[in-house]
This record gives structure tokens, sequence and C-alpha cells, in this order.
């Protein structure tokens, strides 16, 4: 539990974050994954509960073995990049000859070669995530924290930070990933955890949630003569598209009962069915709809 001048941020959240996984947090603002982080990383304490950090409750030792990038950026705007990395990697445990040496290899990968004596105030906003996602993993922390890591990056850089964080994780790192960005969420995490008014209302693996929310709801594109439904079909048409050339997209809902295989003993005898593809609810569509369950 977590509280603040009598507002509870944090409430009965348990969360096991599964090694060598990436792990999505999510939840609306102020629902308390800020709070959360925060504790993890040792910026401040619970006010009871605790984090045990590979089978050990965490403490001080554990700090050079976590990498942070927070949302709000921490940076110094005044201060040589190429110096101000190395005196954090100093920080996290490297000697300065180290340091050197990651910094040469991640500036060269991410193309930040004249970087080293710029200043971060002389950057845009996207170049100062680039920055700053370098000082969070240099050391190799074996957990990398991301709050809102894509903020500020263009579509072309973001999908280059996609592929460094997955390129991590399969080297062993750990990642935990906070974002408003549900297709990120779909695209890299194993499982997360929605926290909402600072409770967890729901966790598992993506795969797992996913498949919970099916709902028997199905695309059928087909062609040919346009069907007028009876109502004697196995199904209730939810919405139809017309595509043109005799070409016709419904969705529909199975009635009880009834399963595709009826969907397609029906509909076989009278057009062309081109596809029958299952709709299963994305994360954001889950996401929105636990959230809204809650008064």
């Amino acid at each position: 539990m977590k509280q603040y001048a009598g507002h509870t941020a944090l409430s009965d959240v348990s969360l096991e974050v599964e090694q060598g996984k990436i792990f999505g947090l999510l939840g609306p603002n102020g629902a308390g994954k800020t709070s959360l982080i925060r504790i993890i990383n040792q910026i401040t304490a619970p006010d009871s509960g605790e984090v045990i950090f590979n089978g050990v409750k965490l403490n001080q030792s554990h700090i050079e073995q976590i990498g942070y990038l927070p949302e709000e950026r921490g940076l110094y705007k005044k201060m040589e990049i190429g110096e101000q990395m190395i005196y954090l990697a100093r920080l996290k445990g490297l000697s300065r000859d180290e340091a050197r040496k990651r910094l040469k290899f991640w500036f060269e990968k991410l193309g930040m070669e004249s970087w080293w004596k710029m200043k971060i105030e002389e950057l845009s906003k996207g170049m100062q995530q680039k920055a700053q996602f370098v000082a969070t993993v240099l050391h190799e922390p074996e957990l990398i924290i991301l709050d809102e890591p894509f903020s500020g990056f263009d579509p072309v850089n973001a999908e280059i930070i996609k592929d460094e964080i997955l390129d991590l994780n399969r080297k062993g790192a750990t990642i935990l990933f906070s974002t408003h960005r549900m297709e990120s969420v779909e695209e890299l995490c194993d499982s997360i955890a929605l926290i909402h008014k600072s409770h967890k209302i729901l966790d598992g693996k993506v795969k797992h949630i996913r498949n919970s929310y099916r709902n028997d709801t199905y695309l059928i594109e087909y062609a040919g003569e346009r069907i007028d439904f009876d109502g004697n079909q196995p199904f209730e048409v939810n919405s139809e598209i017309n595509e043109g050339d005799s070409t016709y997209i419904i969705k529909i809902k199975l009635k009880e009962g009834h399963n595709s295989n009826h969907v397609l003993q029906y509909m076989i005898p009278r057009v062309r069915v081109n596809m029958l593809q299952e709709v299963i609810p994305s994360m954001n569509e889950i996401f929105i709809e636990k959230v809204n369950l809650i008064p």
C-alpha cells in the first residue's frame, strides 16, 4: 500500500514479473502505475508490503541491476551528453573506460556519433529520448523499467527503439513496460497487469486474457448475390459493408449452441465464402471495458 496525504495511490497490488519476459503495466492516468515504479526503483518506500527481486527483498544493492527510463526525462540540460552518460554509468558501477567502450557501441548503433559534445537542450524531444534510452540500458541491467518509452518518437525511431527493446529481452533482460499505447502491448508484452484507482483489476498472459474475452464474433467476406438474412441463420448480423463487385463483409455473432462450422454450412450453398475470421477483442477494447466497469 502507498498513500500520499490521505490519497491512496496503491492498495493491495500484487504482481509477479516473470524473469526474462516483457511485462506490461497498464492503467489510466492517476491509476498508480508511477507510484509502483517509484517503489521498485527505491525512490519512495511502500507504507506496507514488500518487493522481492530475484528471491531477495529489494535493497540498495539492487540499484546497479535496474535500469529506469522515466516518463519525465531526467538528463542535465546543460551538460555535454558524452560526459553525462559516463557520469551516469559510473553511478551504476561501470569504470570510465568500460563506459566509454559501451557508449561508442550504442552511439554508433543508434546514429548518435556526433552527439558527444552536444548538450541535451540542443536536441529535439525525440533525440533526448534516444539519449535517455542509452543511459537506461548502458550498464546492462537485469531489469529494465520503461515508462512511456515511445513518447516523443516519430514512427521510424519508435520502431528502432522497439527493436532494441526486443533485442535486449532476447539477450536475457526482464522488461517492465508502462504505456498507454495498446498496440505496443499487443506487439511486445508477454503478460500484463491493469491498475485502476489504485487497485489491480486484471492480470495474466496477453494471449490468455484476449482468449478469455472471446465472444463468438466473426467477420465473413462473401461474393455473389447479397443475402437477405431472414433470421433463420445460425447467427445475428451486427453490421454489413458492400465492398463492391458483389463482395460483402458482414460482422456476425453466433447464436447460442452454434459454431463456425454451422456458419459455413449455411453460407456455402448460397455464396462463395472468401473469408471467415474470428474477431478476438484487442487489448485496447479490453482495457476500455474493464476500466468503464469500475465506478
